[in-house]
């Protein structure tokens, strides 16, 4: 039961810090009418449906099975690298950063130590995870503080893109160039004659005496990519995106998930992180009730107001992007920068971005004698990133 509790408390320490600060601001403004208000329903509505669609497509192993296609084609290691950036700067435009990177770091990991590259594991890894956030800042549902100011402000996906198009086509150019410099064109002797099931199969390795991955659980072993499952999920998340896109009504979109994903798999509402909509909801009810006192109001809008860009950056190091991003909305309607700066904020430290710990917990589960290396390694390239993506921030704006 210790130990139960002691994992809960690692792994979901913003939503207790949320939680924490709701329960002490009911104190201080005791709950009214107007708590109604506070929570942001299609920002919540919006994020589950999202989330509940994108654990369908993991739990059928489509990332996996797009990855495995992809791969089989190149016979380099830059193009192995090249391979496994691209798969995370662009797929988390659109299943988020975290999700790109739970699906394919431990991908990675163990691809390159087919191809026997262990000794490149570590900058592999900065790498895809700087693609992840940077991919995922370009449009709102690649991240949950991207879906808010979306919500938030009512601005167009198309202007979304506009503000946010500039830092992705850096990162995306930064990116390559870095892994051209790094990396050689040396063959892979052991990727000849493997196909893309012979990926899957080296990766997955599956052993009915161990834990086996969801997809096998779902589909099993060679059932491909969950035939009419993976279509229905792509309906899905294609309404979603409209919904988004205030093409569609919240309750159609809330409607379809619910019913697909009882048809399709129940078991994703078990698999689903719902501390993310909870934490959203806790800090929905801080804020609005810390906008109610005036004293800290006005010294908040202050502090913030003046320098939304950089303060936005300096707090997602501390405290990460998303708790940023619903903190400082709350004191400041100067979005463009906001936007900006909790996006292009998560990189720099490992908690800037809580994607980023996906990655480093992935990594040093396989390597525990590296923990120290791969957080210098990571942190060097995450603040090069950082400040020349600022630097065009103080440029164009």
């Amino acid at each position: 039961m210790r130990q139960r509790v002691l994992t809960f408390l690692r792994s979901e320490t913003i939503l207790i810090v949320a939680t924490l600060l709701a329960i002490i601001s009911c104190f201080i403004v005791p709950p009214d009418g107007q708590y109604g208000g506070y929570v942001h329903v299609s920002t919540i509505s919006q994020l589950v449906c999202l989330m509940l669609v994108v654990v369908g497509f993991q739990r059928i192993g489509v990332f996996r099975i797009i990855g495995s296609s992809l791969l089989h084609r190149v016979h380099t290691a830059r193009g192995v690298v090249l391979t496994f950036i691209a798969l995370t700067f662009i797929s988390a435009m659109f299943i988020t950063n975290d999700v790109a990177l739970l699906t394919f770091v431990p991908f990675a990991l163990a691809v390159l130590v087919m191809a026997h590259m262990e000794d490149k594991a570590i900058i592999v890894c900065a790498l895809m995870t700087v693609a992840a956030n940077t991919g995922s800042m370009l449009t709102p549902v690649g991240n949950a503080h991207n879906l808010y100011f979306k919500a938030l402000t009512g601005m167009s996906t198309g202007h979304f893109l506009r503000i946010m198009a500039p830092y992705s086509i850096l990162a995306a150019v930064l990116l390559v160039v870095v892994t051209c410099v790094v990396f050689r064109g040396r063959r892979i002797a052991e990727f000849d004659g493997m196909d893309s099931k012979g990926f899957e199969r080296g990766v997955l390795a599956p052993d009915p005496a161990r834990h086996q991955p969801d997809e096998i659980k779902v589909t099993g072993y060679g059932a491909g990519y969950g035939g009419w499952r993976a279509i229905v999920y792509t309906g899905v998340f294609v309404v979603c995106v409209l919904a988004v896109s205030d093409m569609v009504p919240l309750w159609v979109m809330c409607v379809v998930t619910f019913v697909a994903m009882v048809v399709c798999d129940r078991g994703s509402f078990r698999h689903a992180d719902w501390a993310l909509p909870l934490t959203f909801i806790m800090f929905f009810v801080f804020i609005g009730n810390m906008k109610r006192v005036p004293e800290f109001a006005g010294i908040a809008q202050a502090f913030v107001g003046q320098h939304p860009l950089e303060v936005s950056i300096i707090s997602s190091q501390i405290i990460s992007n998303v708790p940023a991003s619903l903190l400082l909305s709350g004191f400041c309607d100067q979005w463009v920068p906001l936007i900006i700066g909790t996006n292009i904020g998560g990189m720099g430290t490992l908690i800037a971005s809580m994607a980023s710990l996906i990655t480093y917990k992935n990594y040093t589960r396989q390597y525990p004698r590296q923990k120290g290396r791969y957080l210098g390694v990571y942190t060097a390239v995450s603040v090069m990133f950082l400040l020349l993506m600022y630097g065009l921030a103080v440029i164009i704006e």
